[in-house]
């Protein structure tokens, strides 16, 4: 195209738009598609884990008998059996969830630009933890908020840091992942998620839970939700891209009605609805057990990984070196000393052909130069303990 029409072009963009930026882990993930790249980079489940033939034999049950309807234009809400199911299902978590209140979204992602769209003001304070899922800064950026931070630790926020946080002034809402954080690993305690609720109370604002790697836990006890312990002042999200695949790109939002009639209105002048389609398979793995069955199997499998992982990096890291232990989810977090840059380290782990995520990408501003997220769910034991072999003796020669 010529330079006058690029020019004109340009020169057309809302304003916004000059906030939108490639997301640094897509385009890390371009590097990373040569097969001999071992990478712990993206966020994948593993392919060779999907429930491909179940989901095939639902397309083939359904389509002669639900055809009509599947391939039709269907409600903003979703899928009624489908809402039914999950209110159920996440009732024996403690959640009071009612089918009314829930809303199905085409993924998490888009639920978490739909809150965007709906309850963010440009100028208003949004509370995360530092670092903070990539996809929220992402999705929320457009909108003109200010971040602000608290920290973490090994048993989640820092509520006292979040507390000195809301002090300062109003917060529209604290964003948390309370269950093996993305990308920390962590899992907020039973206390502090009743201290997040206190805080909510006590300075008037909003707690968005996103919990898309609750169900892969893979030791220890469930713990309770933050949305049960005052559902009027949270807003749940949840997803299928962890348990079944990414591929269908199906999630759901839990919230108040008062504010879930305005999240549809909003997803009405996005996408009219969620496709039908997907819903319909879904509901059919879900009703079938499938999707119970397979998350059974996901725990086993991913947690065989997970301890590989940590096995290799007992054996292969230098002392120096600091990482989480998550007792589910799908990353861990690395901390090297304060001296090392992991955003240069990363184009030496490219020749080495083993790629992780720079811990910069998770702040909203800046932070995290020392550290970086592994994924241990995508890759198998024998690849995973050559690529942290290959990191150690990197990260040996750095140090």
């Amino acid at each position: 195209m010529e330079k006058r029409y690029e020019e004109i072009w340009k020169s057309s963009l809302a304003k916004r738009a000059g906030r939108l930026k490639r997301s640094i882990i897509r385009e890390l993930l371009k590097v990373t598609q040569f097969p001999e790249v071992i990478s712990f980079a993206g966020g994948l489940p593993a392919p060779e884990f999907f429930p491909t033939r179940e989901i095939e034999e639902a397309c083939r049950y359904l389509l002669p008998i639900k055809g009509k309807v599947m391939l039709q234009y269907g409600p903003t809400e979703g899928l009624p059996e489908l809402k039914k199911f999950l209110a159920k299902k996440v009732r024996k978590y403690g959640v009071p969830a009612v089918p009314e209140n829930i809303l199905l979204t085409c993924g998490s992602q888009q639920a978490l630009d739909l809150l965007g769209k709906v309850f963010i003001n440009e100028g208003d304070r949004i509370l995360i933890t530092a670092p903070t899922y990539l996809g929220a800064l992402q999705a929320w950026r457009l909108y003109g908020p200010e971040f602000v931070t608290c920290g973490m630790d090994d048993d989640g926020v820092i509520v006292e840091e979040a507390e000195k946080v809301l002090k300062e002034g109003p917060v529209k809402f604290m964003y948390m992942l309370p269950n093996f954080h993305n990308p920390a690993g962590v899992t907020i305690t039973s206390e502090r998620r009743e201290k997040l609720v206190e805080l909510a109370e006590k300075y008037d604002t909003l707690i968005v839970e996103d919990d898309p790697y609750g169900e892969l836990r893979y030791e220890g006890k469930d713990l309770t939700p933050i949305i049960s312990l005052k559902k009027e002042r949270v807003i749940y999200l949840a997803t299928f891209s962890k348990t079944l695949t990414p591929g269908l790109r199906l999630g759901w939002i839990l919230a108040p009605e008062c504010a879930l009639s305005k999240i549809i209105q909003a997803k009405q002048g996005a996408d009219l609805h969620t496709g039908t389609f997907v819903q319909y398979i879904v509901n059919d793995l879900c009703q079938r057990g499938i999707l119970k069955a397979h998350v059974e199997k996901l725990r086993k499998l991913y947690k065989e990984r997970r301890d590989v992982m940590l096995e290799s990096m007992e054996e292969n890291f230098p002392k120096e070196v600091k990482w989480t232990h998550p007792k589910g989810g799908l990353f861990l977090w690395v901390t090297l000393p304060n001296k090392v840059d992991t955003k240069k380290l990363f184009e030496e782990a490219k020749k080495k052909k083993v790629a992780f995520v720079p811990g910069f990408a998770f702040y909203p501003y800046e932070g995290g130069k020392n550290t970086f997220r592994l994924n241990f769910s995508n890759t198998p034991p024998d690849k995973t303990r050559e690529g942290i072999k290959r990191l150690g003796k990197l990260l040996k020669e750095e140090l």
